[in-house]
């Protein structure tokens, strides 16, 4: 309290010095004067904050407390990038199991019965309108084999007939009949075909799908990262800004008092009061920075407008540190050539356009098809035996029999039939597919020397990551020592104020210095921090530091890992 005195007091002794246009006060003025600014100082120190600015009303929303691993376990938990990546691989888990269906078996089978009555035509009829009828039951197999592209075919017929001609041998007739065929290229098609060509290549895209849900991730939790760190800085902001409003809101009382008293202008008043709206301008500019970078946070961990964070105030609990890290750039360039999701995806396209290439290559071969089938067949039914030559209709036996001797017959390979063939087409100009595989021959070229330029690409985004971390370390170590200085400045001026050597807006002033340097330190701490999130997404490394492990199978749910966050799983049914 009589620190804050004593310049009033010694202005009333040095009022000789004061302008001519000052009257000299009485005793009685300057201890009145004296009383009232004891009153105004004893008010400003138990005076509340500064209110907002006119129009802006006090919030009603709740608050939330929020760590950094809070927030990047929402963000994994909602963020809609990434819940729309988890559904790309899922697609192609689709899309491989249709493609796979072309090398599951297959099974026919066909019923019929048939009836028709014919008008004799020869005297082999019997001389009367036939009836005849049919009855068939047949079944098949067909198997594509996915290793040499051949294919396996199986079927079995069987049927029962019946006729009114009076010179069947067998009436009821049951024949039956089984076919196996196996047909193998030799040339194209042998080693790749269309279908195989499609599911290598759909695999990969399924594996570039996994790796750019893990670049999702990365990314995404790169920028939560750096929208938390903001948003903590945002409200340090807010809060020197709010100090330099109370600085200067004490200033101004000060000024009222020695004007008052006779020492000062009211220019000087006028000064300080365009000093305080300049300082609430600033603190309105920090809460609007403040509001915008919670909301930017709030995009990336919550899953849509209905979510309780959307409409709470957010509270970032955590701070930044400092802790300088020796940054092996060699290393981290070796790491990141292993890691860099980038380079993967342009990887696979290389296996991609060698699996197209070999496909067309294929496609340039003569066909060449062994063709090896083997069949044999059965016979039953009730048999007649006539007497008196051909064209007799005289039955002097009759045999009973059925199906089952049909099947008899078959069993036994009575009536065996085979044959092995050599398909051979060649089609003249080829032109359409030599030029088809100089293209993919080209592309091939194009993605190979992609990768060189990826590799670099990712030796100087790594490089210039660690450069910009080491330089943050500079910049803290710097905005510390500048924080010192004027820490050592105010203490100073704080002395010489005690001894009436100084002025409070000296110390005011020395006040406002080491809150900026403050800041300013607070800013390269921040800067430091960002910039090891950036070293980190250049390296790729982010899950690795998280402890998050990106889980390509089928139908499995997030399961908790080392570090208690959850593994992001990849993909649906289907998966390899």
């Amino acid at each position: 309290m009589k620190r804050r005195v004593i310049p009033v007091v010694m202005a009333g002794l040095l009022v000789a010095s004061a302008p001519s246009w000052a009257q000299t006060p009485t005793d009685q003025q300057i201890h009145a004067l004296v009383v009232r600014a004891q009153q105004r100082i004893a008010q400003s120190q138990t005076a509340t904050p500064a209110q907002p600015p006119a129009g802006a009303a006090a919030s009603s929303h709740p608050s939330v407390a929020l760590t950094l691993d809070q927030a990047v376990q929402d963000a994994l938990d909602r963020n809609l990038n990434i819940a729309v990546q988890r559904l790309n691989p899922q697609t192609y888990d689709f899309q491989l199991s249709g493609l796979r269906a072309a090398y599951l078996p297959s099974l026919t089978s066909r019923l019929s019965a048939q009836s028709s009555t014919t008008p004799a035509t020869s005297q082999l009829s019997g001389g009367q309108a036939v009836n005849a009828g049919n009855q068939a039951f047949n079944a098949g197999f067909l198997q594509n084999i996915p290793w040499g592209g051949g294919s396996l075919s199986l079927n079995w017929t069987n049927s029962r007939a019946t006729t009114t001609n009076s010179f069947s041998t067998y009436n009821p007739a049951f024949n039956t009949d089984l076919l196996a065929q196996y047909t193998q290229p030799l040339l194209r098609g042998f080693s790749t075909d269309s279908t195989r060509q499609q599911l290598a290549v759909t695999k990969l895209d399924r594996e570039i799908s996994d790796i750019q849900l893990k670049s999702t991730i990365t990314n995404t939790l790169s920028d939560v990262r750096n929208a938390y760190w903001s948003l903590v800085f945002a409200v340090q902001s807010v809060a020197v800004a709010q100090q330099s409003v109370d600085l200067a809101n004490k200033l101004v009382e000060n000024n009222k008092t020695q004007v008052e008293v006779g020492t000062l202008a009211p220019l000087d008043v006028v000064q300080a009061q365009s000093q305080l709206a300049t300082a609430q301008e600033a603190l309105v500019q920090a809460q609007a920075t403040q509001r915008t970078d919670e909301l930017a946070l709030k995009q990336l961990i919550v899953g849509g407008t209905n979510d309780p964070i959307w409409d709470a105030t957010i509270n970032p609990t955590d701070r930044p540190e400092f802790q300088p890290q020796a940054i092996d750039i060699e290393a981290a360039v070796k790491k990141a050539l292993s890691e860099r999701t980038d380079l993967q995806i342009v990887q696979r396209d290389v296996q991609a356009n060698d699996i197209t290439l070999k496909f067309l290559h294929d496609q340039v071969l003569p066909q060449a098809d062994l063709v090896a089938s083997y069949g044999t067949q059965g016979l039953g039914g009730t048999q007649f035996i006539r007497a008196g030559g051909l064209g007799s209709t005289n039955i002097a036996q009759t045999l009973p029999g059925g199906y089952v001797d049909a099947l008899s017959s078959l069993g036994a390979l009575n009536f065996p039939t085979w044959t092995v063939s050599l398909n051979f087409s060649y089609p003249l100009g080829t032109s359409t597919a030599a030029a088809a595989v100089a293209r993919a021959r080209l592309q091939v070229n194009q993605t190979q020397a992609q990768i060189r330029q990826v590799q670099l690409q990712v030796a100087t985004d790594v490089t210039n990551a660690a450069v910009q971390v080491q330089n943050s370390v500079e910049a803290v170590q710097a905005a510390r020592a500048a924080r010192d200085l004027a820490q050592k400045e105010l203490d100073a001026e704080q002395s010489k104020f005690e001894v009436g050597m100084s002025t409070n807006y000296l110390v005011i002033q020395a006040q406002r210095d080491l809150a900026t340097a403050a800041n300013n330190e607070l800013q390269a701490t921040l800067n430091y921090r960002k910039a090891l999130v950036q070293l980190d997404r250049a390296e790729q490394t982010t899950l690795q530091t998280s402890g998050i492990t990106v889980v390509s199978s089928g139908g499995l749910n997030n399961s908790a890992v080392g570090s208690g966050r959850p593994t992001v799983v990849a993909g649906g049914g289907g998966g390899d």
